[in-house]
């Protein structure tokens, strides 16, 4: 594994990146017309940091938190979510997941580990869109930089939202950030997991450590390090190809769905435009 040299490169002004990240949730909240937001609170750093940040931005009385606990979910999860929104002082439901995604569960009792997270992480996200209705505000995603280029997340799951305010922070700077902005240190702390099922880490599921990830991303997204440069830094190539594979496969995760072209104008060809009109 690579020398720790590269991870102060990664160090960020967490003053200046929590300044844009709150006037980003605000700009971009308002300008659709809304001033609330929808959050699923997890127990994670990734969650709690994102609340943090939409707290600071819109106000906590216009910040919804929703626990979505399955029956394995660890009880500290659950816990921690609480102690999020107990300290930001935030609106909050708890809604069990486990009646709605059971029947699915017991319709293909073949049904592997990785499948039901995905039904469980989509579930999460019925619901925040649901709930997003009757609050009257805009569903807050929580994916970092490490998990989206890697697409370590579901489609049309915890990668479905309005607004991904840490998506540009690699999981080290998450750290950074949550620690600067007084997030739980017991959060901060633990091992990172989506709570999927009983003893579940990301880490281990990936094979490698998100502080190893996020020094070979930044080189080969943030530099444009070619493998044989990352191989030069102390990675092993076949460990740099690996990464980069699934850099590549995943893409189409963080792109709208292409359009077959028929027309003179077509969207997402042609008919182009400013997320938000008004801007233009």
């Amino acid at each position: 594994m690579p020398p720790d040299h590269i991870l102060p490169r990664l160090a960020i002004n967490t003053t200046l990146a929590r300044d844009i990240l709150v006037r980003f949730i605000r700009d971009e909240i308002y300008k659709q017309g809304f001033k609330r937001a929808v959050i699923g609170i997890s127990g994670g750093i990734d969650s709690a940091l994102s609340a943090f940040l939409t707290a600071v931005a819109l106000g906590p009385e216009n910040v919804l938190g929703l626990r979505m606990p399955y029956q394995s979910s660890a009880p500290e999860s659950v816990e921690d979510a609480g102690q999020v929104i107990e300290q930001l002082g935030i609106q909050t439901d708890t809604v069990d997941i486990t009646p709605m995604v059971n029947p699915l569960f017991e319709r293909f009792p073949e049904m592997s580990k990785v499948r039901k997270g995905n039904v469980m992480a989509r579930q999460r996200m019925i619901i925040l869109y649901d709930q997003s209705v009757p609050f009257n505000g805009l569903v807050m995603g929580t994916s970092n930089k490490t998990e989206t280029l890697l697409g370590y997340s579901t489609l049309h799951g915890d990668s479905a939202a309005a607004l991904q305010p840490i998506a540009d922070l690699y999981k080290c700077q998450v750290r950074q950030l949550a620690r600067a902005m007084d997030v739980p240190a017991t959060i901060i702390q633990k091992a990172p997991s989506a709570d999927l099922w009983q003893g579940q880490t990301d880490e281990e599921e990936l094979g490698y450590t998100y502080d190893t990830a996020d020094q070979l991303l930044f080189l080969l997204v943030d530099e444009r390090y070619s493998i044989e440069e990352c191989t030069a830094e102390g990675f092993e190539e076949g460990f740099v190809e690996q990464v980069w594979r699934r850099v590549q496969r995943n893409h189409y995760k963080r792109t709208l769905p292409n359009v077959a072209k028929l027309s003179r104008r077509t969207i997402g060809h042609d008919f182009l435009y400013l997320r938000n009109w008004s801007a233009g």
